[in-house]
């Protein structure tokens, strides 16, 4: 029943903002005993303020992290940063955005792995523009957390966060497997990648520079690569594919099914704990990975509160609202408020 509801409210598109002392909830009959448990004083603060004090007062926080995330640090698909990058193949095919054009049927493995080594490169080995993973872990590196992310952009790596305290999902840019998959291995592709972009003409800046790659001045860059650059299993010789989630063909490698484990041990450790369930840049395109199950777990564990950040789809569902703290407003900004902002004593 209470998935059933959360479904017909997702039908609706209820962009619900919901206050974290308001109503009741099942989990907790009375709003007002959680707020002592967790000794949070809600009256003229800020909701940034007060979701820093509930991190900083829980016994762990479980992050749950979308693409608004990376959006937020710059991570965008669309506009300047895709005109700049893929100019030539926006103007041939007409696509409009890196999305679009990841699905385009290109008459060739060379004109497909040229896209798609820009692609890769620029959203998984380039950092983002702006620091906000770097925020968030100033906010819960003291914490025992656990992210769970349906990104593949390898940001979390990228700013710090422990290896082992993340599980990602949905694949990752930085890996390829056989297209087949004739066998259940993944395998790194940075060096290869580098190798196709120097055969498109794009230059290298230093390492470490934000923006590492860089197009020839006066030239125009190529839209193949040469055939023997086309990556093929080393075992049965099939051209490689990504290692994202798209069809039954995605492969859960030996480190993802790790990963899988540390994440169900860190949720059964810390069940009779108090948790909060951050919810960052997450919308309804696989709400069953993230935000359905922060809800359900938020609504069965007493001591638990659910956080999200998400400019334009941040709320709660009635039954766990006098639980929650939901701020509409851009991820990297709140961050940043809240990194500015004292909490009171």
């Amino acid at each position: 029943m209470f998935l059933e509801k959360l479904q017909k409210r997702k039908e609706k598109k209820t962009n619900k903002v919901t206050d974290f002392t308001a109503g009741k909830t099942a989990g907790n009959s009375d709003g007002r005993n959680l707020q002592k448990k967790w000794q949070i004083k809600p009256d003229g603060e800020k909701k940034a303020v007060i979701l820093k004090h509930a991190i900083e007062s829980a016994d762990a926080v479980v992050i749950g992290a979308g693409s608004g995330l990376s959006t937020s640090a710059g991570f965008t698909y669309t506009g300047d940063r895709f005109r700049k990058y893929f100019g030539d193949f926006a103007e041939k095919y007409g696509f409009e955005d890196m999305y679009s054009g990841g699905f385009y049927p290109f008459d060739s493995l060379e004109e497909y792995w040229a896209y798609w080594s820009r692609y890769i490169y620029i959203n998984r080995y380039m950092n983002a523009l702006k620091p906000v993973y770097e925020q968030l872990l100033k906010l819960v590196k003291n914490k025992d957390y656990f992210v769970l992310t349906t990104n593949v952009d390898h940001c979390f790596q990228k700013a710090g966060f422990d290896k082992k305290r993340l599980f990602y999902t949905q694949g990752d840019y930085g890996l390829w497997q056989c297209s087949g998959p004739c066998h259940r291995e993944t395998y790194d592709n940075e060096s290869q990648v580098e190798e196709m972009l120097k055969a498109q003409g794009f230059l290298f800046g230093e390492s470490g520079e934000k923006e590492k790659l860089a197009l020839p001045k006066g030239k125009k860059t190529g839209m193949r690569i040469p055939t023997e650059l086309i990556p093929r299993c080393p075992r049965c010789g099939r051209p490689m594919s990504m290692n994202l989630r798209a069809d039954n063909t995605f492969v859960e490698d030996e480190g993802w099914h790790w990963a899988a484990e540390r994440y169900s041990e860190f949720l059964r450790r810390h069940r009779n704990l108090k948790t909060v369930y951050l919810e960052l840049g997450t919308g309804m395109n696989t709400p069953s990975i993230i935000k359905f199950n922060f809800w359900r777990m938020t609504g069965r564990q007493p001591d638990a509160v659910y956080g999200c950040i998400n400019l334009g789809e941040a709320w709660a569902p009635d039954e766990i609202k006098d639980k929650s703290i939901c701020i509409n407003a851009d991820i990297g900004q709140t961050l940043q408020e809240m990194s500015e902002t004292g909490v009171r004593k």
